[in-house]
């Protein structure tokens, strides 16, 4: 009876859900509160459910459920939900995979750090990529694999127990003794976890951190699909897959947009292509670099998932260890790669670099041919030799319009690969999808790339490629368009607060192409000690973030993104791109992303508006 309760009502949901459950990438902050991720919104959900209120406004009032869409979102909660009342769990304890098999890999990097065992018993088949040797000895995993038939009893085990099955009914399973983990395998769909029995909840938090760092919840389209099986408003029925069409054109886009002739890769978000580029340089190095260190570089306050990401899998693999290179705070990137650099290359080690061009927060570019010099120097290792060249990574988010990577561009001579947040520009902020392309010296390492990306089932879905599709086409002149937006209102904002400080590109940058459409501003602030300005600062920054999303409610937003069709968002990178970031290299300043669409004299009027209240 309470069955058919509960899909009743989510049926009345579906048929009453706000717009941006389904189509929005990006999410308000001023009614999210981390520590209560998805508990806040399944807590005031269930409210609505017990009550049997299904009303469009009060669905739009509930609170955040994830400040990022990949790491869960509205209907990623309310499908794992269902499935957890349906089979008498607690909603915390399943978790819904764009992916087949990151969900696995989440257990294992668990049970390696822990010093557990672990054993993956299937039936059917297990996910199409899923390559034991590589999972083994390129990520440090280990378990035992065994086949069995359905009926088969599961005996138990001095570890952890993985149960995998692939099936239509995603959201069917049969408790089975003796099993600590249920996957359950779909096709188009993608996965869900089932953490079973109390002394397995520790590995909740572990299991969604992967989720967030290395690939995506159930996509938003995918989970409605699901839900609407469920509650029996639809069969699956087979669509028409145009993925092949539309990924032509998306790759014919990139080597237009970036001058590279090498093939483009696209994944199911910016973190999940940025994980399958590591785990491919790291794989390269260990086979053709046998017994030697691995140095990942990556500045220590850049966008949080670059920095938790790399850090991260250094934890998993001894052979790998992370290097801070100081970008900000009077340091100059070319200076701080070229002393790591030498380091590394005195010890006979591989360096791989991380960086973003223009920098995030700070929007700040590096003399390029400086950076180009640097990299392509000749080191010596301390025994005469010659050392290995560096692979330099970059993630050009900001300015994916930027060529870097044709054959007569300034990183030719330098193993360079690019990658960009679909979310961003791309998509104008209507999917996850990210993308990476290298140049002509890195033919070979894309394709160990591609096999990562594969074997992690991170790459981007049908639903994101056709968006891609229709939305990059148009990107270079949204860039062009949103830059013009974003140099008037810091024009503006130099002149009506001439105190602030502001980070954003030069005109002389504009003129070689970096033309972003983020800025960082750090207000003017007062005080007697350095602790009272401090706060007094942080204490302007909600104040105009607030007054702008509240005068300004159907263009200013309170969230993390940038590259958006329409309007204008807010945030603050200490609180939310940063939020894994050691505490002292975070920044409690304002960014704004400006897009190609919005009423930029009613902003500048509020602005106006706060300077005359401070």
């Amino acid at each position: 009876m309470k069955d058919n309760k509960i899909l009743r009502y989510i049926k009345d949901v579906l048929e009453n859900k706000p717009t941006g459950w389904l189509n929005l990438t990006t999410h308000r902050l001023d009614i999210y509160d981390e520590k209560l991720a998805k508990t806040q919104f399944l807590e005031q959900f269930e409210i609505l459910f017990n009550s049997n209120n299904s009303e469009s406004k009060a669905l739009e009032e509930l609170p955040t459920a994830y400040d990022y869409i990949r790491l869960g979102h509205p209907l990623s909660c309310i499908l794992e939900w269902v499935i957890a009342h349906l089979h008498h769990l607690k909603p915390e304890n399943v978790i819904s995979f764009s992916s087949k098999t990151t969900p696995i890999l989440a257990v294992l990097r668990k049970n390696l750090l822990a010093g557990k065992n672990t054993q993956i018993i299937y039936t059917g088949e297990l996910p199409e990529f899923f390559d034991v040797e590589v999972l083994q000895h390129i990520y440090g995993y280990t378990f035992d694999l065994k086949k069995i038939e359905k009926e088969t009893a599961i005996s138990k085990f001095d570890g952890s127990t993985i149960f995998i099955t692939q099936q239509d009914e995603i959201s069917t399973f049969d408790f089975t003794k003796n099993i600590d983990f249920f996957i359950n395998v779909h096709s188009d769909f993608g996965s869900i976890l089932v953490v079973n029995g109390d002394q397995n909840e520790s590995y909740i938090p572990e299991i969604q951190h992967v989720r967030r760092r290395e690939t995506i919840a159930m996509t938003p389209a995918n989970c409605l699909a699901m839900l609407k099986i469920l509650t029996a408003q639809s069969s699956l029925e087979p669509k028409e897959n145009t993925i092949e069409t539309n990924k032509a054109m998306v790759l014919d886009s990139i080597a237009t947009i970036t001058g590279s002739k090498t093939k483009a890769l696209i994944a199911s978000s910016g973190l999940s292509i940025q994980y399958a580029v590591v785990m491919g340089l790291i794989h390269d190095a260990k086979e053709n670099h046998k017994g030697k260190a691995i140095k990942i570089i990556v500045p220590p306050n850049c966008y949080g998932g670059t920095n938790d990401q790399a850090r991260r899998v250094a934890a998993c693999i001894d052979s790998v260890e992370i290097l801070d290179l100081l970008v900000d705070g009077g340091k100059d990137m070319v200076e701080s790669i070229a002393l790591l650099l030498d380091k590394i290359a005195d010890e006979d080690a591989i360096p791989i670099i991380i960086a973003e061009i223009p920098t995030n927060p700070r929007v700040e570019v590096p003399d390029l041919f400086k950076l180009s010099a640097t990299l392509s120097k000749q080191r010596k290792t301390a025994t005469g030799k010659i050392a290995t060249d560096p692979i330099f990574v970059l993630d050009q988010t900001f300015c994916p319009n930027v060529h870097f990577l044709g054959e007569e561009d300034i990183l030719s001579p330098i193993r360079t690969i690019s990658y960009v947040s679909g979310s961003k520009f791309p998509s104008g902020g209507q999917c996850t999808a990210g993308y990476c392309v290298g140049n002509k010296k890195t033919e070979g390492l894309m394709k160990k790339i591609e096999f990562h990306l594969k074997l992690c089932d991170n790459e981007a879905t049908n639903l994101q490629m056709e968006i891609l599709a229709k939305q990059l086409p148009s990107m270079n002149q949204r860039i062009k368009d949103a830059y013009h937006n974003t140099h008037e209102f810091v024009n503006f904002i130099k002149k009506t607060l001439p105190a602030a400080k502001i980070n954003f590109v030069s005109s002389a940058l504009a003129d070689q192409g970096f033309t972003p459409s983020v800025f960082s501003l750090d207000l003017p602030s007062k005080g007697n000690t350095t602790e009272e300005k401090e706060a007094h600062k942080r204490e302007l920054n909600l104040r105009l973030i607030n007054l702008m999303i509240r005068e300004i409610p159907n263009e200013s937003k309170f969230c993390v993104s940038y590259g958006q069709l329409k309007g204008c968002y807010w945030t603050i990178p200490a609180t939310s791109t940063q939020g894994t970031t050691k505490e002292g290299d975070k920044d409690y300043i304002v960014r704004v992303a400006l897009s190609p669409t919005m009423d930029l004299e009613l902003h500048k009027k509020v602005f106006l508006d706060f300077v005359s209240q401070i």
